[in-house]
């Protein structure tokens, strides 16, 4: 089938590179010419794994890149909208790029097509494209208007895409239901997963992946429900933890506890700074300001929003209290995005704390696997930029884990702790054992469990694991 996705941003694009890999001929639409013209020349804007792969196996082939929508809406069957919703002041979502879409959409239409909400939108959106697109005088007959949520997490995306729990589908029609059932059949019938050329399946992979389908406001409310729900998953074990922190218990131990409960699981009850990025925060906003505009006062999401500030503030006063002043203080910090997998520094929980520190008087020099050229948009030479984990905590007084990555959860200890000044490491992400990091000469903080310190001896009184 033909499709068109409008939008060349994080989701546009996987989406359409993962059309593409299942067979179907893709026009990626976007009115900006520069990162059109990139992509026509292999490069790749965002840090996600096997989208290079992707991309260059159907460039040029099953996927066209093109600026021109309405000629676009005119050769497809399916036009799948996902431009930003980003969030307004009051933190309801702003639709001005999905409206002008939607208009410009109503040109290009002379036979029957299906134009699919990709974007997380609040709901009653579809309602307001179909009228937005009636307005510019097209039949009724001619179009309808379904939603297909994304369920993507960056660092994951492609594999998330190709090997989702569960495909949903928000049609008040059984001809849209049909087109999109088509769409995803090489998926629903397990063909592309008996391809060779075929994405390596996750550990978690369902295979065939289920349908649902739903009506259109339905599967609007399940996206924005689906975040929020994680968004609290984080924010109740962030809670639980400060609750650990008081009364000296180790919030590792009681997340084991309540997450072999199949009721409650143990996926999202990971403490730490909190959550960000592109999604969470925007997402909870918007389902807050849904509800309130209908007439519910969903406090618990103001909850959620609050324990997660708090949580930054938090770890800030026990970096505050492991090194008692900042003013002066070197930092080696460990993370700039908001999550380990991706280069997206959008609502970092990691930048956010290291602009505090800034304004604290603290000297940083960070490192960061992928996020770095980004952070430096931000940053600027503020802050140090270095080569690696061991670089960044050359010299430092403590050493700040703030990004899950991988490779932070490896490093060398006995190495690590000659780099420092001072072996202090503050783990916001909680990668290590305490035990473990005592045993090699670390004094050591982290979320929701009692710090750790070599021989007993409290942090700051010990010189490269000698006493000072």
């Amino acid at each position: 089938m033909r499709i068109a996705v409008v939008g060349s941003g994080y989701v546009g694009l996987v989406a359409g590179a993962c059309f593409a890999d299942l067979g179907h001929e893709i026009i990626l639409v976007d009115n900006d010419q520069r990162k059109l013209e990139a992509l026509r020349n292999g490069q790749v804007p965002i840090h996600e794994k096997f989208l290079p792969e992707l991309l260059t196996r159907n460039r040029g082939t099953r996927l066209q890149f093109s600026a021109d929508l309405k000629e676009a809406v005119r050769l497809s069957a399916a036009i799948f909208v996902a431009v930003g919703t980003p969030p307004t002041q009051s933190g309801e979502a702003d639709l001005s790029y999905v409206e002008s879409v939607a208009r410009e959409i109503s040109g290009g239409i002379e036979d029957y097509k299906v134009v699919v909400e990709k974007s997380t939108v609040p709901v009653y959106t579809s309602d307001w494209i179909r009228r937005i697109i009636l307005r510019n005088g097209t039949d009724p007959e001619c179009f309808d208007v379904t939603s297909n949520p994304e369920f993507l997490r960056e660092g994951t995306a492609v594999t998330d895409f190709l090997f989702p729990d569960r495909i949903v589908i928000g049609c008040d029609s059984a001809r849209s239901a049909e087109v999109l059932r088509e769409i995803y059949a090489p998926m629903t019938s397990g063909s592309y997963y008996r391809r060779p050329e075929a994405i390596p399946q996750p550990d978690r992979g369902v295979i065939p992946p289920p349908l649902i389908v739903t009506s259109t406001k339905s599967a609007e409310l399940i996206k924005h429900a689906c975040n929020a729900f994680l968004a609290m998953k984080i924010s109740f074990i962030n809670a639980v933890a400060s609750v650990c922190e008081s009364v000296g218990a180790n919030v590792n131990q009681v997340v084991h506890g309540i997450g072999t409960d199949s009721r409650i699981g143990s996926r999202f009850l990971n403490p730490g700074i909190g959550y960000g990025g592109s999604c969470f925060p925007k997402d909870v906003m918007a389902f807050r300001a849904v509800a309130r505009e209908h007439g519910y006062d969903f406090r618990l999401l103001d909850a959620v929003v609050e324990i997660n500030e708090e949580q930054r503030v938090r770890f800030l006063r026990k970096v505050n209290s492991a090194l008692w002043t900042l003013r002066g203080k070197q930092l080696g910090v460990l993370g700039l995005a908001f999550k380990g997998g991706t280069d997206d520094i959008r609502e970092s929980p990691a930048l956010a704390i290291v602009q505090s520190l800034l304004q604290q008087g603290s000297k940083i020099v960070a490192y960061d696997p992928a996020a770095m050229d980004r952070a430096r948009e931000v940053l600027g030479d503020q802050i140090g930029y270095a080569a690696s984990s061991y670089d960044a905590a050359q010299g430092a007084d403590a050493l700040l884990i703030l990004t899950e990555w991988e490779e932070f959860a490896n490093l060398e200890l006995e190495r690590l702790r000659s780099a420092l000044k001072y072996p202090i490491v503050i783990d916001g992400r909680n990668l290590y054992d305490p035990e473990v990091m005592a045993g090699q000469g670390l004094t050591y903080y982290s979320v929701g469990r009692a710090a750790s310190h070599p021989d007993g001896v409290p942090g700051g009184l010990l010189k490269n694991g000698k006493k000072a």
